[in-house]
């Protein structure tokens, strides 16, 4: 007798976490999520020497208004993205991160480094 009341006691407790678990909306936010102000400059080739602008983060994706950007951060920092048919990887780690890119501008290739900060 006694058993049976701890057994229902324990799946009474065990299906109320399992309900509660459920009720909570899942949020896939990564550690990145964010704007980032990313600055890239140009080291070799006749690319823009530099530029800037601002790309968002959200559930380990980067996009931009206005600008055909794909790509994703991992939970480890490593990013991988294309910006108008440029590559660029690297790390980011706390608040900032750098890494390169390669690319080309009229057809000749070049390539460079690129700094980014949270905002």
């Amino acid at each position: 007798m006694r058993q049976h009341r701890i057994a229902k006691v324990f799946f009474a407790s065990a299906l109320a976490s399992a309900t509660a678990l459920t009720a909570v909306p899942a949020i896939a936010q990564t550690p990145y999520d964010g704007l980032w102000q990313v600055t890239v400059v140009t080291k070799s080739g006749n690319c823009e020497p530099s530029s800037s602008s601002t790309l968002t983060v959200t559930d380990g994706k980067i996009s931009a208004p206005g600008a055909d950007v794909t790509g994703s951060i991992g939970r480890e920092g490593l990013v991988r993205v294309t910006i108008r048919g440029a590559y660029a990887n690297g790390q980011l780690s706390g608040n900032a991160g750098s890494g390169k890119w390669n690319g080309a501008s009229a057809g000749i290739p070049c390539s460079g480094r690129w700094e980014a900060s949270r905002q």
